[in-house]
């Protein structure tokens, strides 16, 4: 069968089961292959070894084979070489006994190709080359023949049941002594496996098994040796495993941030046995397995990791950890994600494809951990952990979970659930707000709002932050760009961001769109606070009779409300703004019906006004609220009741104001920039006034109208923090 062998059809299997060697350059080679494919480590079934020959693609980019050949006297050499080597038990050991097959080279009868077939076998071979007086193992991987050292070669023995599992070796360092009675017995009970017909000592036995699948708890090396603790014996029952597995603990650890940067971090080393351990792990990470409430979401309660899944991420990495590594478990909790590191590699006859899809078939390194985790209901159902994990990160619409598969350890990280994510963020950017760092938590907000734009939190506070950087533009581009359905935004965040909208300042298109959404919003249920910036924003706006009329319509919708200070006082000065609308009015009207109505709406407005804000000012509890509704009830009685009672003002005609208090190092530079904004000026004055630490003032500007805007605004304006004192100018 094996002369019927097709070249071709080989150069299309699998690089693992075929080894080709174009020209044979070390003999040795050929022989530790051998070996690999023998060992089997990757239970191919064994594999060729073609001499002579390369694998090539042809023109269409198939595989193909490029015939080179031996010449006889080569050929000779390799053949015996390899024949006396392998079936010398003192070179290969056990002894192999390959297949040959000698297939001639099309169009070159000189030359021959030379394979070896190898089948696997039970055993585990070693190979003795003239350079080395140590025996070597090697194996195959998917790509090449390596040597098996370590923990490699101690599984190739495992696996070819030469070598006892780590767990079921018997421990001669340790005696009858070093086993915990209290914790043999509480364990017993917990898996239902303890008889009160037997005392302790009759389950410290080397040859009763405490159960079907576990082993007895001793053991002895011959009939007349003494007996000894197994390594599982003493990790699930030991006083005190370390003792003898130096990796036998786990270490625990809390990062503030997303990576190990910061050098704050909280650090528990867990010892005892292996229960003991898995235990507080779990506990430990149940604690991070934290809800989220958030009732913008149809599942308002989320879980930031499920419980399940942190469970038996944590059984794996203990149950499946090779001990024979000196390294402990560790598991590392970051703001974003839950890494749990297990020593030892993925077990060679497992699938890595797979294992990470948990498909992979069951294979336990350390059986007796296993079924005695199962019994104490720690592990689910043989082999199904890593699908476990799979599942139930999926179920609770977490990110996949990744499975880091090294050599010599497996990493399985769990990532936060995306909203966990989202308020670590959003909990971040207000930080940044209180220490004033508006910049990066504008950063921050906008990587939120680009993969969940109806975060109601995150919304507010990119309104709040626009608002303090005077950008409120960027709150109107991000509405636009995104093509927000306002359908799906609570009423609260609508007037929220209504609000920055109405900063925006000569935007016709965001006043209308705050507007609007100040509409939807009163289709909705408001809370209290919400209510006040409705009506701030409709004075924004310049809405002033629908804020009266908003306000009115409130108090009567909510009577508690009727003498909230701030409330009233928005409704008092929108009554203001609409008495100096009469006034202008009656001013430049020459109709006398509507000279009379704007008189007589004035007076009832400004007799309103009065009311409201004198009530605003006796409900205030807060010294600068009334200070700044006093301001209101002064300007009402000294600028606006005159047009009532017939007094005379002092003239508006006058373009100049009268400055005072101004600080010393005030400028006239700084005058212009402080009341350019309300107009173009023509000339300033500036001098110290004798006798005192300050200066005084005279700002003439080229319209009376700008200068009436400046004391009308005089409250505000200011140098450096303090308040300088805008007056009209009188010339008598």
């Amino acid at each position: 069968m094996h002369n019927l062998i097709n070249l071709s059809e080989l150069a299309t299997r699998e690089s693992a089961v075929v080894e080709w060697k174009e020209n044979v350059a070390r003999i040795s080679d050929v022989i530790e292959t051998i070996v690999a494919f023998a060992n089997d480590f990757l239970n191919l079934g064994g594999g060729y070894i073609v001499c002579g020959a390369k694998e090539v693609k042809d023109i269409h980019g198939f595989q193909a084979v490029e015939y080179i050949g031996l010449t006889a006297c080569r050929l000779k050499e390799i053949k015996e070489t390899v024949i006396n080597n392998c079936t010398n038990s003192t070179r290969v050991n056990p002894p192999i006994n390959p297949h040959v097959v000698e297939l001639e080279v099309p169009e070159d009868s000189s030359r021959r190709i030379l394979i070896f077939i190898i089948d696997s076998t039970p055993y585990a071979h070693s190979y003795k080359n003239d350079k080395s007086d140590i025996p070597r193992y090697f194996i195959k991987t998917d790509y090449n023949t390596k040597e098996a050292t370590n923990g490699l070669m101690r599984e190739l023995l495992r696996k070819k049941g030469q070598l006892e599992p780590w767990d079921k070796r018997i421990n001669q360092k340790a005696t009858t002594t070093d086993i915990d009675e209290l914790i043999l017995r509480q364990y017993l009970q917990n898996m239902k496996l303890w008889s009160n017909n037997k005392a302790i000592t009759d389950y410290l036995s080397e040859k009763e098994k405490i159960e079907e699948f576990i082993p007895p708890l001793l053991g002895r090396l011959g009939i007349d040796k003494p007996v000894y603790p197994k390594n599982f014996t003493l990790m699930v029952f030991g006083k005190s495993p370390i003792d003898f597995c130096v990796g036998a603990y786990s270490i625990f650890t809390i990062f503030e941030g997303i990576d190990k940067g910061k050098q704050q971090a909280e650090t528990q080393w867990i010892t005892g046995t292996v229960v003991d351990q898995a235990n507080k792990l779990i506990e430990l990470l149940n604690i991070e397995s934290t809800t989220a409430i958030d009732k913008s979401y149809e599942n308002a309660n989320q879980s930031k990791y499920p419980k399940i899944a942190l469970k038996e991420a944590v059984v794996n990495a203990i149950v499946h950890r090779d001990y024979e590594i000196d390294q402990p478990t560790r598991v590392e909790v970051y703001a974003d994600r839950i890494e749990i590191y297990s020593p030892g590699g993925l077990p060679m006859n497992l699938d890595k494809t797979k294992f990470i899809e948990g498909k992979a078939k069951a294979s336990w390194r350390n059986q007796a951990f296993g079924r005695i985790f199962h019994k104490l209901n720690l592990a689910q159902h043989q082999g199904s952990g890593i699908e476990k994990i799979i599942t139930s990160m999926k179920e609770e619409g977490c990110p996949n979970p990744i499975f880091q598969l090294d050599v010599d350890s497996i990493t399985c990280i769990l990532p936060a659930h995306p909203r966990h994510q989202v308020m670590r963020q959003i909990s971040e950017a207000e930080s940044n707000i209180v220490i004033q760092n508006y910049t990066s938590a504008y950063k921050k907000l906008i990587s939120v709002l680009e993969t969940d734009i109806y975060n109601y939190r995150a919304l507010e506070l990119f309104c709040e932050v626009n608002n303090l950087l005077d950008t409120p533009k960027n709150v109107y581009n991000l509405i636009i760009s995104k093509k927000i359905d306002f359908t799906q935004i609570r009423s609260n965040t609508l007037v929220i961001i209504s609000e920055s909208l109405s900063l925006i300042r000569n935007e016709k298109s965001a006043e209308n769109l705050s507007r609007q959404l100040l509409e939807i919003a009163l289709k909705g249920k408001l809370e209290e606070k919400q209510l006040f910036k409705v009506a701030y924003t409709l004075k924004k706006l310049g809405d002033d009779k629908s804020v009266v009329d908003f306000v009115n319509n409130t108090i009567r919708q909510y009577p508690n409300l009727q003498n909230n200070p701030y409330i009233l006082d928005q409704k008092g000065r929108a009554l203001i703004d609409l008495a100096k609308r009469c006034e202008t009015t009656y001013n430049e009207q020459q109709n006398y019906r509507i000279k009379n109505k704007a008189k007589d709406d004035f007076e009832g407005y400004i007799d309103e006004a009065q009311k409201v804000l004198s009530l605003a000012y006796e409900s205030s509890e807060n010294i600068v609220d009334k200070d700044y509704i006093q301001k209101a009830l002064w300007y009402i009685k000294n600028e606006m009741m005159p047009f009532i009672t017939g007094k005379n003002k002092v003239t508006t005609n006058n373009r100049t104001l009268f400055i005072k208090y101004i600080p010393i190092i005030c400028t006239k530079f700084d005058l212009e920039n402080l009341y350019s904004k309300y107009g173009e000026i023509e000339k300033i004055t500036l001098n110290q006034k004798d006798g005192y630490d300050n200066k005084i003032a005279y700002i003439v500007f080229k319209n009376k109208n700008d200068a009436e805007k400046a004391y009308l605004d005089r409250y505000n304006i200011k140098f450096n923090e303090t308040r300088v004192h805008t007056n009209r100018y009188n010339s008598k």
